[in-house]
């Protein structure tokens, strides 16, 4: 299955009066290389194994298997991962046609907040929430195999 979305920056919290769902995740890598990322998460009651392939020339599409695994699992293979665990709160508002899913990140990078809106196709247009600040589409230092080895609080 092919993944396409676009990553925004979020300039405020005003999306928080829009929220409909919210889960606290909890995630690492297995594997944080770019060509095969491979991704254990637990989001909420629910834990998954994810593999990512390389993104595009844009960065808005790429190659992604999940499958959902037992939580008990997850927290074991979690003890497995490279350093950096990632801790964050997803928010979920609608905005037109589109679910926005809004990362408030903790720990060590804290005071970041992204957005990302999953497409049909590459040049699919969205409706902007005046929260949604600069796109950061195909940023590598967005991706969260970055975050988890290169912090927020250290750039």
């Amino acid at each position: 299955m092919i993944e396409i979305e676009r990553k925004y920056l979020v300039t405020s919290f005003d999306f928080k009066k829009e929220i409909f769902r919210e889960n606290h995740i909890a995630q690492g890598y297995l594997n944080s290389n770019p060509e095969r990322t491979v991704r254990i998460r637990i989001k909420g009651e629910k834990a998954y194994l994810t593999i990512k392939g390389i993104g595009n020339e844009s960065g808005a599409s790429r190659l992604e298997w999940e499958r959902e695994i037992p939580v008990e699992e997850a927290k074991q293979l979690l003890k497995l991962c490279e350093k950096g665990i990632i801790e964050k709160t997803r928010y979920e508002v609608k905005s037109g046609n589109h679910i926005i899913e809004i990362d408030e990140f903790h720990g060590e990078n804290e005071g970041l907040l992204m957005a990302e809106i999953e497409l049909q196709n590459e040049d699919e247009s969205i409706q902007k929430p005046n929260w949604l600040g600069m796109e950061v589409t195909g940023d590598k230092r967005y991706y969260n195999s970055y975050l988890s080895l290169n912090p927020f609080k250290n750039w």
